[in-house]
């Protein structure tokens, strides 16, 4: 498993542990966007294209993927909406529609649960996402808070005039290598590296968070889940199926299943069930919704 750099702004934040970079391996120059039935406005995205106008066009400006079906009217409403919303906002952000059903590997790199989902990417990496679909005010408002986000970080329309290039130190430059690579061991010694010398270091701090994570839960059989289900006593279990389930972007589930087990548990148990769960929500902006929602649910089951 890969996982490219961490994303623009205050240190790497991931919605759902999506592995995107995985697919720049099989992505080949021979398949071309498809403009068959079922597309849209905005840039159909295939397996060909996908990191043309996804990854790469995500180092420009923010890149909002409509992971839909034309089988579910749902999305076709939530996909004319956002479509809408890209043509008022004239190249701020760009959108890619992927058709789970002729792009199902696509769909699968994002860990689609149910159509429609959507996710905002920046610099490669998702930033926010969402299931189902939206009022258009919330809509606006979501778009709005990406672009106040990503303003003036980007290469884009969205970045602020005059500004000059990112000066990269070596040593982080070295770190985000290794971790494009997919050396986890490599990336976690060059960020905890840079973290020694500067322990309010904000990229580094994430990414250490998050490398210790992925080497962890990349591990796992996607099995986890059901067997924890089978056992819900399980702490090892119910420890590694939130994990999954967190790749899977399946986060409220995680979330719910742990804090589930801090109700049932007591002592040294409760502890560690806890200690998992709060480093699961430091893996995300603490502003996101359901970081926001976990946490509330956890003071409620401690107290």
């Amino acid at each position: 498993m890969t996982r490219s750099r961490p994303p623009v702004g205050p240190g790497p934040s991931i919605a759902g542990a999506v592995d995107l970079s995985g697919l720049k391996q099989r992505a080949t120059p021979s398949g071309q966007p498809g403009q068959g039935a079922g597309s849209r406005a905005g840039v159909d995205v295939t397996e060909a294209n996908f990191e043309a106008e996804v990854m790469l066009k995500s180092n420009e400006v923010p890149v909002v993927v409509v992971l839909w079906s034309p089988r579910s009217d749902a999305s076709v409403q939530l996909g004319d909406a956002l479509a809408s919303l890209a043509a008022a906002d004239a190249g701020k952000w760009s959108l890619a529609n992927v058709n789970v059903d002729t792009a199902p590997r696509v769909a699968q790199i994002f860990g689609v649960q149910a159509v429609p989902t959507v996710v905002a990417l920046a610099a490669g990496q998702p930033l926010s996402s969402f299931q189902g679909p939206q009022p258009p005010d919330q809509l606006r408002g979501w778009i709005d808070s990406l672009l106040n986000a990503t303003a003036g970080k980007l290469g884009g329309a969205g970045a602020a005039e005059g500004d000059e290039p990112e000066q990269v130190d070596p040593e982080l430059a070295l770190a985000r290598s290794h971790l494009d690579a997919g050396d986890f061991d490599a990336a976690l010694s060059a960020y905890q590296k840079i973290l020694d010398a500067n322990p309010a270091h904000e990229e580094a701090k994430g990414a250490v968070r998050q490398i210790a994570f992925l080497a962890r839960a990349s591990a796992l059989s996607p099995d986890a889940i059901a067997s924890a289900d089978a056992a819900p006593d399980d702490i090892e279990a119910a420890l590694a199926a939130a994990d999954v389930e967190i790749l899977q972007q399946n986060v409220a589930a995680a979330f719910d299943r742990l804090i589930a087990l801090v109700r049932r548990t007591a002592g040294d148990e409760r502890a560690s069930v806890r200690t998992r769960l709060v480093e699961l929500f430091d893996l995300f902006d603490p502003a996101d919704p359901e970081v926001i929602a976990g946490r509330r649910k956890l003071a409620n089951a401690l107290y």
